[in-house]
């Protein structure tokens, strides 16, 4: 399907939306990372899946708060969170040669412990590890945010209202990624008076 898209639109990018788990193809180490046995035969691969040559890059979601046990205190959560980001980074940069952008990762609004602060934490953990990466050229090269709501509309969703700091958060990681930006010069220039 991938190549048929490109065969039509050449001048968009091209990536599949999926969760990153690491499917029965890959090796039992990676299975590991998955955030428990099952994962691995949903019907995903993110290996396999990714090195699909018309990929431009590949994407990754986070979901903790979904995917863990319930009871999973929020260490063990920002542990798993550093685990899944870092191998899913090494795998972009080493394995596939491509950008891994997290497109989708949150924490539930049902999640008894959510406060601004956790929020917080959680997105700049996320936001730091992406960083990092972008900041010495690896394959972590960014986010999209999943997603900016009115209230009460989705459990994932982030209602910047609600949550003045992660406004800010968003616009410093928008601000610092765009600084280390080594290809679109311009673009940063346009942007930089906002920073």
């Amino acid at each position: 399907m991938a190549n048929y898209v490109k065969s039509i639109d050449k001048k968009h990018m091209l990536t599949i939306g999926f969760e990153g788990f690491y499917g029965p193809s890959s090796p039992a180490q990676k299975r590991l990372v998955n955030p428990a046995e099952h994962f691995s035969r949903l019907g995903l691969d993110f290996i396999r899946n990714s090195k699909v040559v018309a990929l431009d890059f590949t994407s990754v979601h986070i979901y903790p708060d979904l995917w863990l046990p319930v009871g999973t205190d929020e260490e063990e959560k920002i542990a798993f969170v550093s685990r899944w980001a870092a191998s899913h980074i090494k795998d972009g940069h080493n394995e596939l040669r491509k950008p891994v952008l997290f497109t989708e990762f949150g924490l539930s609004s049902k999640n008894r412990n959510a406060s601004d602060t956790l929020y917080a934490e959680f997105y700049k953990h996320v936001f730091d590890l992406i960083y990092k990466s972008a900041k010495k050229e690896g394959a972590g090269s960014g986010s999209f945010i999943w997603q900016l709501i009115e209230g009460g509309m989705e459990e994932f969703g982030i209602v910047t209202g609600e949550k003045p700091s992660l406004r800010k958060l968003l616009k410093e990681q928008s601000c610092r990624l765009g600084k280390i930006s080594h290809t679109r010069r311009w673009a940063w220039r346009s942007t930089e008076k906002g920073c």
